[in-house]
């Protein structure tokens, strides 16, 4: 995909929103732009300098999973903390504080040449990243109510183009000298970056105090698992695919700059998928169509890994890369969708994102065990398409007119219960 093209689509996105904006509508665009693209490329940084870092640290591919499984736990754990958090500490300090956590997580990456202390910097990146992810679905719900969809899919555009950036500048300084430590510290730029311009933003910013009983209630809804698990398994490719593509490619005598362009490329793609899906599907009530048609783009990619690396690698990836993007995406519309209220639809949101990260962690670990096991990844990528069988089956239950039952009357206040 050409990132010309996505940038053209971001330009005109973001055009559209200042057209009908105020000056403050335009800077809380801004910030959500600036704070999503560091939500990504520790992540994906160290994909495709995996064997120096194992060199390094003596560390295998069962612990080097730990660098993906746990950041994406914790942001399954904090989804779920963190409307109480947001409730307690509010909106502004709660950012303030999830930044501050990112960027130590990454300067501290400097001084992580003991695999240890590796893994302890993963921890805060994905502490904060977790309040983060919980919290910006329910401010694009509350200040953007009229263009939700588009809004949603810049926020993932931007998300998935920081992957990018991560998986290419870090091989890059490595291949000029630097040492891997050093080119991983240097993601902590820009999160400083984001962190001066939220303390100048934010100061505005009304602060949203989600209700204390809201998770309870959220948790008490058999659809708010149903959402979970889709977000889940329809997800789960991007933990595999963000640690394991690069050693996959290696494996069969790449380099690491030239698996972390297959990274970059698939990172890319889901930029461009976070923009066009979204935007295609604003105007269905019905999103069921569009997520069917990511799954079925997932799974074409998977198997090209599977039959054809060599053939089409770019193209398998990039289809995949969409297909993620496009699922990421409008499982956080189709979550927004289901409650009218933002400060209700926010921590639905975040709950959705908490027990799917949670689901969405494992495959990393999994395809770890199963490389051990069969001594590729080729095993793993067919695991996926299970998964995506089954996310495809739960994704028919989202049927518009039959959200506010699904809620119950205490959330949508209408007067079906389930």
């Amino acid at each position: 995909m050409d990132g010309e093209i996505i940038g053209r689509k971001i330009r005109t996105m973001v055009a559209f929103e200042a057209d009908k904006a105020t000056p403050r509508r335009v800077a809380l665009v801004l910030l959500i732009v600036v704070i999503a693209l560091n939500l990504r490329p520790f992540l994906a940084a160290p994909g495709p300098i995996l064997p120096q870092i194992a060199e390094d640290t003596g560390l295998g591919y069962g612990a080097l999973s730990l660098l993906t499984l746990l950041p994406m736990m914790l942001m399954g754990i904090g989804a779920f903390v963190s409307p109480p958090l947001q409730a307690t500490l509010g909106t502004r300090r709660g950012l303030m504080l999830a930044l501050v956590l990112l960027l130590l997580g990454n300067a501290l990456r400097l001084f992580a040449g003991n695999g240890t202390v590796l893994i302890l910097t993963a921890i805060l990146c994905g502490a904060g990243t977790a309040f983060i992810q919980s919290t910006l679905p329910g401010l694009i719900k509350e200040k953007f109510a009229g263009t939700v969809a588009s809004m949603t899919g810049l926020y993932s555009a931007m998300i998935m183009t920081g992957g990018a950036l991560g998986a290419q500048l870090t091989p890059a300084l490595v291949e000029v000298g630097r040492s891997w430590t050093t080119a991983l510290a240097v993601l902590s730029l820009p999160v400083l970056l984001a962190l001066v311009i939220a303390g100048g933003l934010l100061s505005e910013t009304r602060v949203v105090r989600p209700d204390r009983g809201l998770v309870a209630q959220l948790l008490g809804r058999r659809r708010t698992w149903v959402l979970m698990a889709v977000f889940g398994l329809i997800n789960g490719g991007y933990s595999s695919m963000i640690a394991w593509l690069a050693p996959y490619y290696q494996a069969q005598g790449w380099s690491s700059s030239e698996s972390g362009v297959l990274v970059a490329i698939m990172a890319i793609s889901q930029g461009f998928g976070a923009v066009i899906l979204p935007l295609l599907a604003r105007n269905h009530r019905d999103r069921r169509p569009w997520l069917w048609a990511c799954i079925a783009m997932q799974a074409t990619g998977f198997v090209g890994l599977v039959v054809a690396p060599s053939m089409l690698p770019a193209f398998w990836v990039a289809i995949c890369g969409v297909g993620l993007a496009g699922s990421f995406a409008l499982c956080l519309i189709v979550a927004l969708d289901h409650l009218p209220d933002p400060a209700r639809a926010g921590p639905l949101a975040a709950l959705m994102q908490g027990g799917g990260f949670l689901l969405a962690a494992t495959p990393t670990f999994i395809l770890a065990r199963l490389h051990e096991a069969t001594d590729t990844f080729a095993s793993g990528w067919l695991m996926h398409l299970g998964w995506l069988a089954a996310a495809a089956i739960l994704v028919s239950r989202f049927v518009p007119e039959r959200y506010s039952e699904a809620m119950g009357q205490s959330l949508a206040g209408n007067h079906s219960n389930r």
